[in-house]
């Protein structure tokens, strides 16, 4: 069973995302916030972190750097999950060394397709 940790500051939107992986079997951990989502991430090892960029204490950007920065995390997959859907935001994901970008609002499979094709 595939970890997923889900680090975003919107708690409904979190239990959406959690109610939907979970129902594809995978186990779904979360932290609202982005240093509770380092702290998590380093705690639970996840098999991929789902992302958001506008968050309090740090932003999905400064998170991303921090985890890819670590040997641990260099090959965990991170998708950046995000309303953020300018071009330089994408871009700015990438740079950070997020694996995928996807933005809000998103539909459920294509979603479930990122998850899959960045766990293979």
């Amino acid at each position: 069973m595939k970890k997923i940790l889900l680090i975003d500051d919107e708690k409904d939107l979190v239990e959406t995302i959690q109610v939907l992986l979970e129902a594809k079997g995978y186990t779904v951990i979360s932290a609202h916030d982005g240093l509770a989502g380092l702290e998590k991430a380093k705690k639970e090892n996840p098999d991929l972190i789902l992302l958001d960029v506008m968050m309090p204490n740090l932003n999905g950007y400064q998170v991303c750097r921090e985890l890819k920065k670590d040997p641990n995390f260099k090959n965990t997959p991170i998708v950046m999950l995000t309303a953020k859907a300018q071009e330089s935001d994408h871009f700015w994901g990438i740079e950070s060394g997020a694996d995928d970008y996807v933005t809000k609002p998103f539909d459920s499979l294509s979603l479930l397709e990122t998850i899959k094709n960045n766990l293979k």
